[in-house]
């Protein structure tokens, strides 16, 4: 019988996929008209709240969902390259990496856009702030970062099916439901102390999650508003 352990809470899967949901809504209606560039500014705002609420769970968040769990240093992805390094539960050294990516990467880019001013369709909330060519540098920043996302999606993509095709790890499913089920064959494989604990997602924790993704969310509509 298969060993079920919770590795990421319910508020690092809504995270997941709300930041999915977003970030295809921007792409679409960037691409759509003028018209839709309104609603491309609201999808980065939506996207910006959950980068921020991310960073502050990764401090108070569950066991995975904590940064300082997946962390990786030279040493971790030299020995996970080599084969020399157990299974994860969470974020393996690479994976990490790609995490991290593609926080920051997202994160420059919804910053930057605070300050875009296309001076036809839409003009950032802190673009009257800044000097016009701290504007202008901005805004190049943020149009050429979508490249850079847009590799780092396309890699996600593949690590996903690679796993999938080639390791026979299902990485999305636990996405979805929280839990990894853990053959009782493969249990050497892993750390004693990862198979032993399972990540919080109690009614106590999901309602601290929601309380501090709304006042993150008041915070950022405050600013961006006023």
């Amino acid at each position: 019988m298969k060993k079920i352990i919770r590795v990421w809470d319910l508020p690092i899967r809504l995270f997941h996929w709300l930041l999915v949901a977003c970030i295809i809504g921007s792409l679409i209606t960037i691409h759509v008209s003028d018209s839709a560039v309104e609603l491309h500014a609201y999808f980065g705002y939506c996207i910006l709240t959950l980068l921020v609420f991310r960073v502050i769970w990764g401090f108070v968040g569950s066991r995975h969902a904590r940064f300082s769990s997946f962390i990786p240093n030279r040493q971790s992805i030299l020995n996970y390259l080599e084969g020399k390094s157990p299974q994860f539960l969470g974020h393996n050294p690479i994976g990490a990496l790609s995490v991290f990516a593609l926080l920051f990467a997202l994160s420059v880019q919804v910053v930057t856009g605070l300050f875009v001013d296309d001076e036809i369709a839409f003009q950032g909330p802190f673009a009257k702030y800044v000097p016009n060519a701290v504007v202008s540098i901005l805004s190049e920043i943020h149009e050429g970062n979508q490249v850079v996302i847009y590799a780092l999606i396309a890699l996600h993509i593949l690590a996903i099916w690679y796993y999938r095709k080639f390791k026979g790890e299902n990485l999305v499913k636990p996405m979805i439901t929280g839990d990894k089920e853990i053959d009782p064959s493969e249990e050497a494989n892993y750390l004693p102390s990862d198979l032993g604990h399972n990540s919080k997602d109690g009614v106590l924790q999901r309602v601290l999650a929601l309380l501090l993704f709304v006042l993150v969310a008041v915070a950022i509509s405050y600013f961006i508003t006023r």
